[in-house]
């Protein structure tokens, strides 16, 4: 004999949160990097361009899309060399998902893709990584 009520025949989970999102991991058409910001930096061009595209932004009104554009100035003066600002970068990033961690404490989840990669824009762009590839090794080798 068993204690206490019976259970309901249609069980629920009750610990789903309210906020939780599910997002598709496909990558959304983002916006062009404006002119006036003044990046130079392939690095910062990059981040912006991974930002922009990234599943998260779905959901973005103008002042989550104004606090990219921070973050990418940001972004653009620690590949210029002053280091001291990743920390800063790291902050931001984190309240958007940037890691699976980030996700996880912000209830965020990507579906999974039907056929097992990722999906999104090829990337085209191997010069440029090239270059903020090359522009982080001079960063790095000057400390």
């Amino acid at each position: 004999m068993t204690r206490g009520p019976a259970p309901k025949p249609n069980a629920q989970r009750r610990n789903v949160h309210e906020h939780a999102q599910e997002l598709a991991p496909a990558a959304q058409p983002g916006r062009e990097l404006p002119r006036v910001l003044g990046v130079t930096t392939g690095g910062a061009k990059r981040f912006w361009k991974t930002w922009s595209t990234s599943p998260q932004t779905v959901h973005w009104v103008e002042t989550d899309w104004a606090e990219l554009e921070i973050t990418t100035k940001l972004v653009d003066e620690f590949f210029k060399g002053d280091t001291k600002l990743a920390g800063e970068i790291r902050q931001r990033v984190s309240k958007w998902g940037a890691t699976v961690e980030d996700r996880n404490r912000l209830r965020i989840k990507l579906e999974e893709p039907e056929n097992g990669s990722e999906t999104g824009e090829p990337t085209d762009g191997a010069p440029e990584t090239q270059i903020s590839d090359e522009e982080l090794y001079k960063l790095l080798a000057e400390k």
